[in-house]
C-alpha cells in the first residue's frame, strides 16, 4: 500500500509511525539508571527526564533493582522523620509568611500609586 501524500509504502496495518523506533536499553545501562534514583534518593521523575527515558519504565527499572538488592536502603528512623516533620511545618509556615508579604507588598505598592496626584507635578 502506498501512502498519496508520502510517496511512502506501507505494509497493512503498519502504524501511522512509520519514524517510530522502539529504543533498547542493556541490562547495564537499566540497572545504572536505577541506582541514579536508589543511590541518590532523587525523584524518578526527576532522572527519567534527565536521561530521556519514560517515568513508567524507569519505576519499573528502580522496582526491579530493589527487589535485587541484598539489603536494600534503609527506611527513614524516628530522627529523620521528626525532622523531616519539623521541616515540612517550617516550610508550610514560610510559604504563608511569603504570601502575605506580598500581599503587603502589592497594597503598599498600590496605597502608594493612589496617594500620587496630578496636582502634587
Amino acid at each position: 500500500m502506498t501512502d498519496i501524500l508520502t510517496g511512502q509504502v506501507r505494509l497493512a496495518g503498519e502504524d501511522a509511525f512509520m519514524g517510530a523506533v522502539r529504543r533498547k536499553y542493556t541490562p547495564q545501562y537499566r540497572r545504572d539508571a536505577a541506582h541514579l534514583v536508589i543511590d541518590t534518593g532523587r525523584a524518578i521523575r526527576a532522572v527519567a527526564d534527565e536521561i530521556g527515558v519514560g517515568e513508567q519504565l524507569l519505576g519499573r527499572w528502580v522496582a526491579i533493582e530493589r527487589s535485587r538488592m541484598d539489603e536494600p536502603p534503609p527506611a527513614v528512623d524516628l530522627n529523620e522523620r521528626a525532622e523531616l516533620e519539623r521541616l515540612r511545618a517550617e516550610n508550610a509556615q514560610l510559604r504563608m509568611d511569603r504570601e502575605f508579604l506580598k500581599k503587603a507588598a502589592a497594597f503598599f505598592v498600590a496605597e502608594n500609586a493612589s496617594s500620587q496626584t496630578p496636582r502634587s507635578q
